[in-house]
């Protein structure tokens, strides 16, 4: 019979292709998990990777293989889990990462309910923009958009962020304004780059018609992160493409003026990213719940979206 820890190193070196990227999720060495699967290939009598520079394939065999023992694994840990792991109250360090304005705004204001429902947790937040491998940061629970999913990792979605172009009222005296994201083109604009590429973000607006355009741009100022949109437009730089929590509360004061009143960017889902949730850890279940039920009893996906603006604070 296979040990437990043979199966599971083939099945994780499998699932993220390479032996360190399997032992940074079991917490062992790249050798001994290479070891681990030489020892299951030697007794089956079959190789089940083809090994080479760039990383690991399956061979045919390893791929029936997979398929095979997979599921039992995760089963048999899922018991192991549950007796073992949840059992316990939820405690210890929790590592969460979220984007700076998100995470500030929204989810800080969550702590002094979560910490006081569990005390023996402790969170420790890292607010950063940058696109993050989330197994290699050893983080508990993400929150953003559009990561890479590597196997082992779900997705809860939270809610879909919304964005508006909006301008000072005296950045727009005496200019035309424009009737449709093309002719932003005519306007400056506050643009940011991508963290990763350098290059200019370009979104699609779409309105209650479902016609899509996308944005046109007059670069007069650009940033490298969503946080610095709204203070520039404040300043009369140029047109911002906002998120509607970002915008509504100078919309209402009047700082802002919104642009193309019946057009709106979906910029996508902000999601909630753990790791599988038969491996969870009572500490980042506990975390994972009070989050998705605190954003549906606080209506926060709605807060988020477009359907937010009240009536007249549309132009």
């Amino acid at each position: 019979m296979e040990t437990l820890a043979n199966l599971e190193s083939f099945v994780r070196s499998a699932e993220t292709g390479s032996f360190s990227s399997a032992a940074r999720r079991l917490a062992l060495t790249p050798a001994a998990v290479s070891r681990n699967v030489a020892q299951l290939e030697r007794n089956l009598g079959v190789r089940l990777f083809q090994r080479s520079t760039r990383g690991l394939t399956l061979s045919e065999a390893g791929e029936r293989f997979l398929q095979s023992v997979q599921g039992g694994l995760d089963s048999i840990q899922g018991a192991i889990a549950d007796v073992t792991v949840n059992a316990g109250q939820p405690a210890g360090v929790l590592k969460l990462n979220s984007a700076p304005g998100f995470g500030m705004d929204y989810l800080l204001p969550l702590m002094p309910a979560f910490l006081a429902r569990y005390p023996a947790v402790t969170p420790d937040w890292s607010f950063d923009n940058r696109p993050l491998d989330l197994i290699a940061g050893g983080f508990d629970v993400a929150f953003g958009g559009g990561f890479d999913l590597p196997p082992g990792m779900v997705a809860r979605e939270l809610a879909r962020m919304h964005c508006i172009t909006v301008a000072s009222p005296a950045f727009l005296q005496g200019k035309p304004r424009p009737t449709d994201p093309a002719g932003l083109a005519d306007l400056a604009s506050i643009v940011m780059r991508s963290p990763l590429s350098g290059r200019l973000r370009t979104h699609v607006m779409r309105n209650s018609a479902g016609v899509e355009m996308v944005i046109g741009h007059k670069p007069a100022l650009l940033v490298n992160g969503p946080d610095a949109i709204c203070p520039a437009a404040l300043l009369g730089l140029g047109v911002g493409l906002v998120s509607i929590p970002h915008a509504l509360p100078h919309l209402q004061s009047g700082a802002l003026v919104r642009l193309l009143p019946d057009w709106y960017c979906d910029v996508g889902p902000i999601s909630l990213y753990f790791a599988s949730q038969k491996l969870l850890p009572a500490k980042t279940r506990a975390f994972v719940d009070f989050v998705t039920q605190t954003f549906r009893e606080q209506q926060l996906a709605h807060r988020l979206s477009v359907n937010s603006l009240p009536s007249g604070k549309t132009a």
